[in-house]
């Protein structure tokens, strides 16, 4: 085995020992969890016992983190990242720019003209409009986002949000669980009806 294969290796241990320390989580609690016994946990943070797929994918669920981040896997020397967009089929394009579970969800939008549905659920939304105009439904209020401009709100509000007229819109668009909101440190101009507010999720049916 190559001596930089052992280093990632060893490094799975302490860093699966720091992520339940982190958590505040007992070998026992994360045992439950997870359904890998406790003396197996303990062998794996002391790195007495070599990781494995069927072992760090349950791990990485628990902790939510992508199974690149317990890996630590080396870089490739490409620093680009690959997207790939997801094509819906009212015309809509959704490119998911993050994809770390349990964890605040990025997204690039491009929302075509759609009739509005309300829709509610758990978490925070935060709409950054690229390009277009955005219209945004929350609860009785309407209001109409221009590029720059910033929307965040509980999605527990009934809300929609597609175009304002006849054109698509391109939109940043964060989504996260409950408790997960954006600091926003910038406000709409006087002059929009638009309010300074939160979050944003995956769907193109909000």
């Amino acid at each position: 085995m190559g001596t930089e294969l052992e280093q990632i290796l060893d490094g799975i241990g302490p860093r699966l020992h720091t992520l339940r320390r982190d958590r505040g989580l007992t070998l026992e609690a994360l045992a439950a969890t997870t359904g890998i016994s406790v003396s197996t946990l303990s062998r794996l943070e002391s790195g007495k016992r070599r990781p494995t797929l069927d072992l760090l994918i349950p791990l990485a669920r628990a902790h939510r983190v992508a199974l690149d981040q317990l890996v630590a896997a080396p870089t490739t020397g490409d620093p680009r990242v690959h997207l790939t967009p997801l094509r819906k089929g009212n015309g809509s394009i959704v490119v998911p720019l993050t994809q770390y579970p349990g964890r605040v969800q990025v997204f690039k939008h491009v929302l075509a003209p759609r009739e509005p549905m309300l829709v509610t659920h758990e978490g925070y939304e935060w709409l950054y409009v690229l390009a277009g105009e955005l219209r945004l439904i929350l609860g009785d209020q309407e209001n109409t986002l221009h590029p720059g401009e910033v929307a965040e709100f509980d999605t527990r509000e009934p809300h929609w949000f597609g175009p304002a007229n006849t054109s698509t819109v391109e939109i940043l668009h964060l989504y996260g669980p409950r408790g997960d909101q954006a600091v926003v440190r910038t406000k709409p101009s006087a002059t929009s009806s638009a309010p300074a507010t939160t979050a944003p999720p995956p769907s193109t049916t909000s």
